[in-house]
């Protein structure tokens, strides 16, 4: 199959859900034998068209970021390529509207891949985004509501979750350097507050905790741990790969969840693949509490009071490494369900 992602900004130029989404996409495309072309504005240094990385290959629409130009020339792009399918990202909602008009010419379904929405559009040009494609993906259910509340029909809504590697945390061994672990992107919706109270509540327990992640919030919630004395008890790691966070996952018993705003919650999900109490912070705009609920070794709370009081109750589980009840959130049982999706939206546009 040969599938184009159209996607102006890549990893290369900025770190976010939607682009780290869609690079590990590509990848676990071309791993399948897909031939991938990702169409984006230019992250590579020289004057070459195209970059290959990692079996994917890079088509430069742009020479830098620019969503108006890159509208207006996506359509050429595309009839270059030719390709099977066009999985687009929502932001900005103007590529959208430019990929299906070039998607009517060539004859070929749109899907698009809908993490979340930011200021790069209009109301309206998001609800014209969410009513042109022939299937929308999206990470979590909370998700799937904003883009039915936009305008598309549910029958052509998926959830696609973001996956793991289930056979990483089976082989990674055990790394006693924790017993409550929080993990993600120290920005603006991370509210380590919550996590850092909840801990100062426990001063007269024998705990140890590491923070995971960086960001701009960083120095803050260094700063708060410091205010809050607990500072010689909190560890702060700094950013840390898969391979160096689930060990640290797997010799802990407790992960705290409370950032105010996810998509879908990538680390929670590590989490409790690795055998976590995880303790979830319900949040109005934070997907997170969907993959805790009836689950038995996951807790809503909505407090930072609550959420110490879970952490101490945790004590009374058995310590656990693996819980394969989340191996289907394996990255081969995920890329499947995009496989699965391409091929159901081509064979449906070839009948039509």
């Amino acid at each position: 199959m040969r599938v184009a992602l159209v996607s102006m900004l890549t990893q290369n130029h900025e770190e976010t859900g939607a682009t780290v989404r869609t690079r590990r996409t590509a990848e676990l495309l071309a791993e399948r034998g897909h031939e991938v072309v990702v169409l984006c504005a230019q992250w590579w240094d020289g004057e070459i068209h195209e970059f290959d990385h990692n079996e994917v290959t890079y088509r430069a629409v742009t020479t830098t970021p620019s969503s108006g130009t890159f509208a207006s020339k996506v359509p050429f792009a595309l009839r270059e390529v030719k390709p099977d399918v066009i999985q687009v990202v929502n932001c900005p909602p103007s590529h959208v509207t430019a990929v299906k008009t070039a998607a009517r010419f060539l004859r070929v379904p749109v899907v698009v891949d809908w993490w979340s929405k930011d200021d790069r559009g209009s109301a309206r040009a998001y609800r014209r985004a969410a009513k042109s494609p022939d299937a929308v993906l999206v990470p979590s259910e909370m998700i799937r509501t904003e883009v039915r509340e936009l305008g598309t029909k549910s029958d052509d809504v998926h959830v696609v979750p973001e996956p793991i590697d289930v056979d990483l945390v089976r082989e990674a061994a055990a790394e006693e350097r924790a017993d409550v672990v929080y993990a993600r992107d120290l920005d603006e919706h991370a509210n380590v507050e919550s996590f850092l109270l909840a801990l100062a509540e426990l001063r007269d327990k024998n705990w140890r905790a590491v923070v995971i992640g960086d960001g701009p919030e960083r120095q803050t919630a260094e700063q708060t741990a410091r205010d809050l004395r607990i500072d010689d008890r909190v560890s702060f790691l700094g950013d840390l790969s898969a391979q160096e966070i689930v060990p640290i996952l797997k010799g802990a018993k407790v992960f705290a969840q409370t950032a105010t705003f996810e998509p879908f919650a990538t680390n929670l999900l590590w989490a409790l693949a690795c055998g976590c109490i995880s303790i979830v912070e319900y949040q109005a705009r934070s997907s997170a509490h969907e993959l805790v609920e009836g689950r038995e070794r996951g807790v809503l709370v909505t407090s930072p009071q609550e959420l110490a009081d879970e952490i101490v109750a945790a004590s009374g589980y058995d310590h656990w490494t693996i819980d394969e009840d989340f191996s289907t959130y394996d990255y081969r049982n995920v890329i499947a369900e995009y496989e699965g999706i391409y091929t159901a939206e081509i064979d449906d546009y070839g009948f039509f």
